[in-house]
C-alpha cells in the first residue's frame, strides 16, 4: 500500500463535471491509502466551477486553490505540484475521458521503483476526434521524439504519476505541461509508460483550439532550448558571439594588415561588417552572462499566482 497520495486536478470551466469527477476518484483513491488529498487547481474559470469548488473545500481531504487569471494549465499544474503534500502525485484533467479507476495501474508503477509514469491513450475515441486534431496530435507527437530525442508514444496525456519530488522539480509555464516527458527523461529520472482509456467528453466543451498548433512549434523550439542550455545559457549564446566576434575579428585582422602595408581603409564597408561582427559577438556573449545571473537568482513562488 502507498505512503500516501495526492490527485491533482487543473479545472477551467467544468461545473458539470467537478462532482461527477470527485465521486468517480474518491472510492479508488480511499481504497489504495488512508492518507490522500484531493488538490483542486482553479484556473480562473468563468462559470460556476468555482463556486462549486468552495463548497468542496470544506472537506479536511480536499484543497482548492483558484488562481488570479486564466493562466494556462502548466501553470494551474506547477500550484498544484509545489502544494501537494504527499508521497505520490497523480494528475489528471478534470473532464472525465480519463478513467479514476486506473490510478492503481499508475500507482504500482510508482511502487516499482519508476519516478514518473506517463498514460498512454494507444485506442482514442477516433469517431469523437476531429481530423484536424488527430492529423495535429500524431504530428506533434513524432516531431517531439524526434527533437527531443526521447521516446515516448504520448507526450500529451494528462493521466500521470510522479514522485513528489520529481513533481516538484518540474519548469511549467505557458503550455509547456506538454513537454513533462521530455523534461522527465532529461532530467534522468527512471521512467515508464503505461496504457490507459480515453472516453469521449460527456459534458462541456474542450479547451483545444488550432492556434495551439502553432504554440506548440514554438513551444518545442523553447523545449529543445531548455533542455540543451537551462542551467547554462552563456554555452548557447557564448557560441554565436564566439562566431560572430571571431569572423569579425579576423576581417578587422585583415584590413589591420592592409593599413599597415599603406592602403586606405577608411571608406571600405568590409571594415563596418568587421565592427559590426564584433559588436554582435560581445552583445551575444554578454546576453548569455546576464542569462547565467537570472538562471541562478531566479525564484518562483507559487503563492504569487493565487487569489
Amino acid at each position: 500500500m502507498p505512503k500516501s497520495i495526492s490527485i491533482v486536478f487543473p479545472v477551467y470551466n467544468e461545473e458539470d463535471n467537478i462532482l461527477p469527477l470527485l465521486n468517480a476518484t474518491l472510492p479508488v483513491v480511499s481504497k489504495l491509502t488512508k492518507d490522500y488529498e484531493i488538490v483542486f487547481v482553479d484556473d480562473g474559470s468563468k462559470d460556476k466551477t468555482t463556486k462549486i469548488l468552495e463548497q468542496l473545500k470544506k472537506e479536511k481531504y480536499i484543497k482548492v486553490y483558484t488562481l488570479k487569471k486564466n493562466s494556462g494549465k502548466a501553470t494551474a499544474l506547477y500550484v498544484g505540484f509545489q502544494k501537494a503534500t504527499k508521497d505520490i502525485i497523480v494528475t489528471m484533467d478534470s473532464d472525465l475521458q480519463d478513467d479514476p479507476k486506473e490510478i492503481p495501474l499508475l500507482v504500482s508503477k510508482i511502487e516499482e521503483g519508476y519516478d514518473f509514469v506517463n498514460g498512454w491513450k494507444k485506442n482514442k475515441h477516433v469517431e469523437h476526434t476531429s481530423p484536424i486534431k488527430r492529423v495535429s496530435s500524431l504530428t506533434f507527437n513524432q516531431m517531439t521524439k524526434t527533437v527531443s530525442g526521447t521516446n515516448f508514444n504520448d507526450y500529451n496525456c494528462p493521466f500521470k504519476a510522479f514522485k513528489s519530488e520529481v513533481a516538484k522539480d518540474l519548469f511549467l509555464y505557458g503550455d509547456m505541461h506538454r513537454y513533462i516527458p521530455v523534461q522527465v527523461a532529461n532530467m534522468g529520472y527512471k521512467y515508464t509508460e503505461v496504457v490507459v482509456s480515453n472516453y469521449p467528453r460527456q459534458f462541456g466543451v474542450t479547451k483545444y483550439g488550432s492556434k495551439r498548433i502553432l504554440r506548440g512549434f514554438f513551444d518545442l523550439i523553447t523545449i529543445k532550448y531548455l533542455i540543451t542550455y537551462r542551467n547554462r545559457p552563456l554555452h548557447a549564446f557564448g557560441a554565436m558571439g564566439l562566431i560572430f566576434g571571431g569572423f569579425g575579428m579576423l576581417i578587422n585582422a585583415y584590413l589591420f594588415i592592409t593599413w599597415m602595408m599603406g592602403y586606405g581603409i577608411g571608406g571600405r564597408p568590409l571594415l563596418t561588417l568587421g565592427v559590426l561582427l564584433t559588436i554582435i559577438g560581445i552583445q551575444f556573449i554578454s546576453i548569455g552572462l546576464l542569462g547565467e545571473m537570472i538562471t541562478n537568482n531566479i525564484t518562483r513562488n507559487p503563492d504569487n499566482l493565487i487569489k
